[in-house]
């Protein structure tokens, strides 16, 4: 995934709002509760993927160039993590459902969205509501995939207290596979909401967005904002920034 996306980079370059400079207007994407339930998951996803690819790969890959000393300290280390970070990663991923499963439901928008490449081919931008059809797509992803890593890591956290030594064995495998799909599928989001495209990262630091950004990557979402007030969203900043 990780060559695939140097490639694509290479052949696509940095996503960008067309030719239009910035309005210098920012319009509020997520709330403050909403970026703390994301950063909370992901970090929590992150040493959780790191610790999970050790207990499959270290011994044979990490232990020959530390050794084994150090390796099994960090192991140690690895597995309180993989163990306790799991609570906070499930809840996290039980919030983002509740927060944003309203938004996330497929529509006929949605395939116009994937039909006309995403803005990933060639260089418009195809209407799409507050999430288009690709973070639609992850959110089915974490979803899915998060409540699969979660019923899987409650079975192995708690041996043998619903299934037998097959069933464990089952549940190790399922684990395993899901969670190094997962970690690929969020290799492309991370790099999407951070080099892949210009200001999409503001949307989950600031939680503030450039109007001329929301207009052009989630235009119906900026109109059903405006239509909620009489004087339009609610931004902040007063003058145009200068064109690059």
């Amino acid at each position: 995934m990780i060559a695939a996306l140097a490639g694509f980079f290479l052949w696509r370059g940095r996503i960008l709002t067309d030719d239009t400079q910035e309005s210098g207007k920012k319009i509020l994407r997520f709330n403050g509760f909403e970026r703390f339930a994301h950063w909370m998951t992901a970090t929590c996803f992150i040493i959780l993927s790191l610790s999970g690819l050790n207990y499959i790969f270290g011994k044979r890959l990490l232990m020959p160039l530390i050794g084994p000393e150090a390796f099994g300290a960090l192991a140690q280390w690895a597995k309180y993590s993989h163990v306790y970070l799991a609570w906070p990663f499930m809840l996290g991923v039980v919030i983002m459902v509740g927060l944003w499963l309203k938004d996330n439901i497929p529509n006929r928008i949605d395939w116009a969205w994937i039909k006309a490449g995403g803005g990933f081919i060639g260089h418009g931008h195809p209407h799409a509501e507050r999430f288009n059809a690709g973070q639609k797509g992850v959110f089915w992803m974490v979803a899915g995939f998060g409540a699969a890593m979660g019923v899987t890591g409650l079975m192995m956290l708690f041996p043998f207290a619903l299934l037998d030594i097959n069933g464990m064995q089952v549940m190790q495998v399922i684990h395993s596979l899901i969670g190094v799909v997962f970690i690929v599928g969020i290799l492309a989001h991370i790099y999407i909401g951070t080099l892949g495209m210009k200001g999409a990262y503001d949307a989950m630091g600031s939680g503030e967005v450039d109007l001329a950004w929301a207009r052009a990557h989630h235009d119906l979402w900026v109109e059903e904002q405006q239509a909620k007030t009489a004087s339009g969203p609610q931004f902040t900043g007063r003058h145009p920034a200068p064109a690059e």
